[in-house]
């Protein structure tokens, strides 16, 4: 299939791509991670005005969309550019609550997300992840001296939401029910420390039955699709770095660049960025049109873009040498994305189960 985008599509890539250049989202995420979400909250309006969230909401409810291919486009160049926050769950939010058809909630929460009001999040999780954590502390085996360990009690059931100190408002689907979180657990180290983890507990139940279980798994292909989206942008940001550095750095009298070991590791990277373009192309269409196959494009497109982007960043990590491994480099921003990216909304092994279930 050839796949080529519009003149108005590749238009709205640009005003984003000049937008997040000038607005110099390398600090903004230094101070989101450090806890400082008020220049994260000003760019959310920038991007809001640009109509990214609308593209998530219907026409009905003050949206533009939904439009998948546009969303697609749109978070490309948010992860190009690492922009910090719940984006990718407020959006999915918005398919939930969109697919949801609930008048009460959809009318209440829908117009504010698509005009960039609402930051939002969303933790699902299934009963057997409920289950997790409860009953009595288990029993620990002896230690090497064969002494008794003290009994190790569960943790807190469940899996984290995204940013959910920042946020205006956290969904938790937990199986057939839908609620709004009251409040959070302490916030959790991450390998990316712009990504603020912590379990929302307690709540007000929205809906229940099936219908949360159809609007959820709207919601998690939509937020497949747009962390898919994020890698690889991510992935072409760290590539384009890597280039300019093995430009100017010099070995030998000769810039590193040159050597065509480096030249091979480049290309290989560029090759898996550039596979993983048609494939995110292909889901959002499938996603747009509705098709029953479209769960398996968007699996497809996601742990292509998150190998593609870890690729970039192993890359981006040995050519760079020493210097990599600083956090005073703006690249660590992006290296330290990678892998979350990856196996955030769809770990590799579940995605490929997915693309490969009968």
């Amino acid at each position: 299939m050839r796949f080529l985008l519009d003149d108005e599509q590749r238009e709205f890539g640009r005003t984003l791509d000049g937008l997040l250049t000038s607005a110099g989202t390398p600090a903004i995420a230094r101070a989101w991670a450090a806890g400082d979400t008020a220049p994260g909250r000003a760019l959310w309006a920038r991007l809001a005005e640009t109509g990214v969230f609308a593209l998530a909401v219907p026409e009905r409810h003050d949206g533009l969309g939904p439009l998948p291919l546009e969303l697609a486009l749109a978070f490309t160049e948010l992860g190009r550019h690492t922009v910090p926050g719940p984006v990718v769950e407020t959006v999915a939010v918005a398919a939930l609550l969109d697919h949801l058809d609930d008048g009460d909630v959809t009318g209440t929460w829908l117009p504010q997300i698509a005009a960039g009001k609402v930051v939002a999040s969303l933790c699902t999780r299934s009963r057997s992840d409920a289950a997790k954590g409860r009953g009595e502390p288990r029993e620990q085996p002896p230690d090497t001296r064969g002494r008794r360990r003290t009994p190790r009690t569960p943790e807190p059931a469940g899996p984290y939401a995204l940013d959910a100190d920042a946020a205006d408002a956290v969904f938790v689907v937990d199986g057939d029910t839908l609620s709004l979180a009251d409040g959070h657990g302490p916030i959790q180290p991450s390998l990316d420390p712009t990504r603020r983890l912590a379990r929302p507990h307690g709540g007000t139940v929205l809906a229940q039955g099936p219908r949360v279980l159809a609007a959820a798994a709207r919601a998690a292909d939509v937020a497949a699709l747009t962390t898919a989206a994020q890698s690889l942008g991510l992935g072409r940001a760290l590539l384009a770095h890597t280039v300019d550095h093995v430009r100017r750095r010099t070995q030998f009298g000769v810039a590193i660049g040159s050597f065509q070991a480096v030249k091979h590791r480049l290309a290989d990277t560029l090759l898996a960025l550039e596979f993983a373009q048609p494939l995110l192309h292909a889901a959002a269409l499938a996603l747009a049109a509705e098709d029953p196959a479209a769960g398996r494009e968007i699996a497809a497109a996601k742990v292509t873009a998150g190998e593609a982007a870890y690729t970039a960043a192993r890359t981006a990590l040995q050519l760079h040498g020493a210097v990599g491994y600083t956090d005073e480099l703006d690249l660590s921003l992006w290296m330290r994305k990678a892998r979350p990216l990856r196996d955030a909304w769809g770990t590799p092994a579940d995605c490929r189960a997915r693309v490969l279930a009968p």
